[in-house]
């Protein structure tokens, strides 16, 4: 039973969470509808591709809903390929696709579509989803497509002005990126918020108030073709969800969640980070050594992202492919309601 210590004005829930397993359907992405009195702000596919060298390749593009406010994303790619020993932005190769405010969106079939308007400079691009298969082409750079893992997953966060719900699906994929053969895990979200908000920028109840401390969506492909798919936050007051699955179909939800996270003296990134499960399954997240995304640093988003694998602890299955694409903030703090502090 969950213990107040104090008590709150009409409409505010202190940051619980609802969270459930989701059908996915294309009908479902396509549409632009709201709810829970928030709008659509847009679709996000993002991820991490490793190529047979263990170079890391990491795409996120915005496909702006037409209720949606921008933030400051358009089309981001990084890559280990830049001479550094971590993930940068290539920024020549950012500039060469189309910057697309508002994308033609269809749905032919069971399989939506987003693409890049004709009058768009750039190179084109095109993403499709359905409820078994994902495809992303940015032309002169990549094309993977893939199955889906699992099913969908979905949350949401009541406030007394804002609010958050927010989907996301998870695929495994393969293909060619900057000529090289890859694979690896695609996330594609969703996000509702109040009118005029933008994820990770305005409007976010999460972010603009410090709530979190560590935030994933992930997922592993094992050799022996076992997985585990999740997604999980950990932050103050009563904020916390995880809802996990697996290849036999077990699906787990709780808001009972804890965890914290450790960065090293003058940097904003973690060197580990673990969670707890209704006070008994632990989890830890082993970073990338390459997996750090400095260029985001100073800029948007405004959280240190970085890349890395999630595993229980104790599993000593071997992984194949797989995305940890997630955050900490040292700012917000180490644990629930301890909170941090800035780099001096």
């Amino acid at each position: 039973m969950r213990t107040f210590n104090r008590t709150m004005p009409r409409a505010d829930f202190n940051y619980q969470v609802l969270v459930a397993p989701m059908e996915v359907s294309a009908p479902a992405m396509n549409d632009t509808r709201g709810f829970f009195g928030l709008v659509m702000n847009k679709t996000m596919p993002y991820g991490v591709l490793r190529d047979a060298e263990g170079h890391l390749y990491a795409p996120v593009r915005a496909l702006m809903a037409p209720t949606g406010t921008p933030n400051p994303t358009t089309f981001f790619y990084q890559s280990t390929r830049l001479g550094e020993d971590t993930l940068v932005m290539d920024r020549p190769r950012m500039a060469a696709q189309a910057q697309t405010a508002l994308p033609v969106q269809t749905l032919e079939g069971d399989t939506v579509v987003w693409r890049s308007p004709d009058t768009d400079a750039g190179n084109t691009w095109r993403v499709t989803a359905s409820a078994e298969r994902f495809t992303w082409t940015e032309d002169g750079l990549f094309e993977i497509s893939g199955k889906l893992l699992g099913v969908g997953m979905q949350w949401y966060l009541p406030g007394v002005d804002w609010g958050t719900f927010y989907t996301a699906q998870i695929y495994e994929v393969s293909g060619v990126c900057d000529g090289h053969q890859v694979k690896g895990v695609i996330s594609l979200d969703q996000a509702y918020l109040a009118e005029g908000g933008a994820i990770h920028y305005k409007k976010d109840l999460i972010v603009n108030n410090g709530m979190h401390v560590i935030w994933w969506n992930f997922a592993t492909v094992y050799e022996d073709g076992t997985f585990d798919v999740g997604s999980f936050c950990v932050g103050h007051e009563m904020l916390g969800y995880a809802i996990f699955q697996n290849e036999k179909g077990e699906i787990r939800t709780t808001t009972k969640i804890e965890g914290v996270s450790h960065h090293p003296d003058g940097d904003y990134f973690c060197d580990t980070a673990r969670i707890i499960l209704d006070d008994s399954e632990e989890w830890e997240f082993l970073p990338d050594p390459k997996g750090r995304m400095v260029s985001f640093l100073g800029g948007f988003p405004i959280t240190a992202q970085q890349e890395g694998r999630w595993r229980r602890v104790g599993d000593t299955r071997v992984p194949s492919h797989w995305l940890g694409w997630g955050e900490t903030d040292r700012r917000n703090g180490t644990s629930r309601n301890v909170r941090g502090s800035d780099i001096a």
